[in-house]
This record gives structure tokens, C-alpha cells and sequence, in this order.
């Protein structure tokens, strides 16, 4: 199961809490075949095949094979001096 990093979940939990819907989380999905870019986007609910991480309060909703891609990794995020927010997908220790 993909792992969060104290960062990570932190922002994703900020990002979230700015939604309206009080189930909303931070949904990943895979953007190509190769599973080597992934899309992320706040939504107001998993959709019914996804697999749902929760960590320190932060919901991820991670679509299918997304999950299968992430399986072993760990999920870090920064926010940079204007705001913009980043994540980096990394190998597990």
C-alpha cells in the first residue's frame, strides 16, 4: 500500500479540508499505459473501485491501476514559496 511521508500527509490533509464535502480526499489516477506520470486531483469521493489510504487524517482515493503502481512506494509533497504544491513518488527504504 502506497505510504505517506509526515509532509505529504499534512498537505494532502490541507488540500482536502479546503473542500466542501466533508468525505472529500486527494485522488490519484494513472495518466498513461507505462505508469510513469500520475494525475492528482482533490474530489469529493473515491470512485467505487478505488482503493482508499487514510493517513493522519489525509484521504488518498487511489484509482486502480494507480494502486497497483504505487503498491511499494511512498508518497512525499512540498509546498513552495508561492504555494504551488509538488509531490515526489519514491522506492521504500
Amino acid at each position: 500500500m502506497l505510504t505517506l511521508t509526515e509532509n505529504a500527509s499534512t498537505i494532502v490533509k490541507t488540500l482536502t479540508e479546503q473542500a466542501p464535502q466533508e468525505e472529500a480526499g486527494l485522488r490519484i489516477s494513472s495518466s498513461n499505459p507505462q505508469h510513469t506520470a500520475f494525475a492528482a486531483a482533490v474530489t469529493p469521493a473515491p470512485e467505487p473501485a478505488d482503493q482508499v489510504v487514510e493517513t493522519g487524517g489525509a484521504r488518498l482515493f487511489l484509482e486502480e491501476e494507480a494502486a497497483v503502481a504505487l503498491d511499494d512506494k511512498i508518497l512525499d509533497a512540498q509546498v513552495d514559496d508561492q504555494g504551488a504544491v509538488s509531490f515526489a513518488i519514491g522506492a521504500l527504504a
